[in-house]
């Protein structure tokens, strides 16, 4: 269960920032849908934290996991530059988490 709701606090932190670029360059209604992201998140990450998830694991995975998809989603949704370089940068960022797990 602690792990589901790491996946969901993920999920919801994404989809606050997506919703930020959405107020930015469109309809300001959606900084609710930003507030409620970030909230959402918060609960969730606060919840899996005390059924028994590390913090460092899990805020490592969860800020990783958001940098990793917002940048690809950026580039999906808002054709957002997604270089080679940024690639490699997010491949760096999952293996050092990945690293950061197992050693814990």
């Amino acid at each position: 269960m602690a792990s589901l709701l790491l996946v969901g606090a993920i999920i919801f932190e994404v989809a606050g920032t997506i919703s930020l670029r959405m107020a930015v360059v469109s309809d300001k209604r959606w900084y609710l849908a930003v507030a409620a992201g970030y909230v959402l998140a918060f609960w969730c990450l606060t919840l899996g934290l005390a059924q028994g998830l590390a913090i460092g694991a899990a805020y490592g995975i969860w800020a990783a996991s958001g940098v990793a998809l917002t940048a690809i989603l950026g580039k999906i949704l808002f054709n957002e530059p997604l270089t080679w370089m940024m690639g490699l940068g997010i491949i760096a960022i999952v293996t050092g988490v990945l690293l950061v797990e197992v050693g814990a």
